[in-house]
């Protein structure tokens, strides 16, 4: 039974996980004035993404405007030009 239970809990925060990362991209191309793709290969190139996966518990507390930022600030500390 604790097993079934496990699982659940982790399908749960895999869901989560999943659609705040799937939220906060868009977010962030609306914010920067580009298209999703061009977003995704920018937060790939500078750090973002991986900084997103380990961080997204802390980052989808955040306002969106404030994950949006961080992610943001990640990448420009990584040589992101945007």
């Amino acid at each position: 039974m604790e097993t079934t239970s496990a699982k659940r809990t982790l399908d749960k925060e895999a869901r989560d996980r999943i659609s705040f990362i799937t939220f906060i991209i868009p977010y962030f191309a609306r914010s920067l004035k580009m298209d999703r793709q061009e977003a995704y290969r920018y937060l790939k190139k500078y750090g973002g993404i991986d900084f997103l996966f380990e961080h997204w518990w802390t980052l989808h507390t955040e306002d969106p405007f404030w994950a949006a930022r961080s992610l943001y600030q990640v990448c420009r500390d990584n040589g992101g030009m945007r």
